[in-house]
């Protein structure tokens, strides 16, 4: 093991690097959709509330804890209080399980970029291609294993020369990427601008507490909370960097590229479906059914859609390696391997877990766990369970075990705390019952007793 622990070169490596892990799948079409369903320009406001409130207190606490204590989550929590050491372990245990099934997500982001490259734009149009694709046994497998093979060759190169380097070319790349395509589609879509009207206007009409669930929800997936990735990338940060500026930055990118993700993608389905909202509730079918459907009748569509899934890629491939970096860092805490051995260990494991979920789709896909396919189980016990369950308990060590002060005192080794009222106030009060309200709710409604 490195004698040294690793550590980002400064503000700008440790930010573009978080705010990678926090860019994934789940701001291109998870905050989209949840967008369309819920109002609009309603929950849009409802969730930069939260951010700035909710998802600054909990990013916060996690940095904080990561960069006090020098270790991965495991290890962490251990440190702050060995009777919580479970939550270090359920921390580790759910980027180990996104991981897989999200790399298999990764493949399929892949296989499109290509096909764009290989004019296969109308072919992909058509309503039986995805489902035939991800029905196969073969190509699956083949592209999840490129993508997660890439994930590993960046995370073996380490924090400095890997993850913040790919993070420095990536994250400005997607931003202009995400930029260029929204305006592209409001420009040349007819109907596109009655989409982007819904989008931003808020209607107190569509407000509900569903709305603010959904939201809070949206921010574990939006900002990488809850799954020991920011403990693991405060474990690297500087003494000398401000925690409280470097969360604000963190999450103004994250909440500015969810922001665009819903600018490019609901007024271009909007125009497509005649300005129906209920076409953007797709799930995965939304990014792989729905809209290479609208990249086919639009002007220029192979380009638009190649440069889609190209800025798709990145922020898929950024947050995996946060994910594996993370497990990774953990491994070696525990093991005291080197970083080699230890992505060669989660390379396997994720190779062989991800194979289920991939396979859950073909050759197994008449087997079920509480009535969901292998990949959405996963998805489910880790983001609906084990993510709230993680983050409830580190409010209650933060707020009632080691207190604040623990925290704040970390916060200000490089300059005054701000917002500490603010980080007390929602740590001991608000968050902890925010995050039962999501844990109940979201497993009320996987298991259909209650529907958001």
């Amino acid at each position: 093991m490195d004698s040294k622990r690793s550590t980002f070169t400064g503000k700008i490596g440790f930010v573009l690097a978080a705010a990678g892990s926090a860019v994934g799948l789940g701001n291109i079409w998870r905050f989209p959709y949840l967008a369309a369903k819920y109002g609009g320009g309603i929950f849009l406001l409802v969730y930069i509330i939260l951010a700035v409130t909710f998802g600054f207190s909990l990013m916060i606490a996690e940095i904080a804890i990561g960069r006090k204590t020098g270790l991965s989550a495991v290890e962490a929590y251990k440190k702050l209080d060995r009777r919580f050491a479970f939550v270090g372990y359920i921390s580790a245990f759910i980027p180990a399980i996104i991981l897989p099934y999200y790399s298999v997500i990764g493949g399929w982001v892949m296989k499109y970029m290509f096909g764009f490259v290989a004019g296969e734009k109308t072919a992909m149009a058509a309503d039986s291609y995805f489902g035939s694709f991800i029905g196969g046994v073969g190509e699956p497998l083949l592209w999840f294993a490129l993508f997660i093979g890439i994930t590993a060759v960046i995370v073996l190169m380490g924090v400095e020369k890997g993850i913040e380097k790919v993070s420095k070319v990536m994250m400005p790349i997607l931003v202009i990427l995400i930029l260029f395509i929204s305006i592209y589609t409001i420009v040349t879509m007819d109907g596109a601008w009655e989409g982007v009207v819904y989008y931003i206007k808020p209607d107190l009409a569509h407000f509900s507490v569903k709305t603010i669930l959904a939201a809070m929800g949206q921010l574990f997936y939006s900002m990488s909370l809850a799954m020991g990735i920011m403990i693991t990338f405060g474990s690297y940060m500087k003494k000398d960097i401000s925690i409280e500026a470097s969360t604000r930055q963190i999450e103004v990118f994250d909440t500015i590229v969810a922001f665009l993700a819903g600018l490019m993608i609901i007024p271009a389905v909007f125009a497509f479906s005649g300005g129906d909202p209920n076409a953007l509730n797709k799930g995965a079918g939304l990014m792989f059914a729905t809209l290479p459907k609208v990249f086919d009748v639009m002007a220029g569509g192979s380009f638009i859609g190649f440069a889609f899934f190209i800025m798709v890629f990145f922020a898929a491939l950024t947050s995996s390696i946060s994910l594996m970096e993370t497990v990774v860092s953990v491994l070696q805490d525990k093991t005291s391997i080197s970083r080699k051995k230890a992505c060669i260990a989660v390379l396997v494991f994720s190779l062989l877990l991800g194979a289920v979920s991939s396979l859950g789709y073909s050759a197994w896909d008449s087997v079920k766990l509480l009535g969901l396919q292998f990949l959405d189980f996963f998805d489910f016990v880790s983001n609906s369970v084990m993510m709230p369950v993680a983050a409830f308990f580190t409010c209650l060590i933060i707020g009632y075990i080691v207190k604040p002060r623990w925290a704040i005192d970390e916060v200000e080794t490089s300059g005054k705390f701000k917002s500490a009222g603010l980080f007390t106030f929602m740590i001991k009060y608000i968050a902890p019952v925010c995050i039962l309200l999501i844990l109940i709710s979201s497993v009320l409604d996987a298991l259909g007793i209650v529907k958001l």
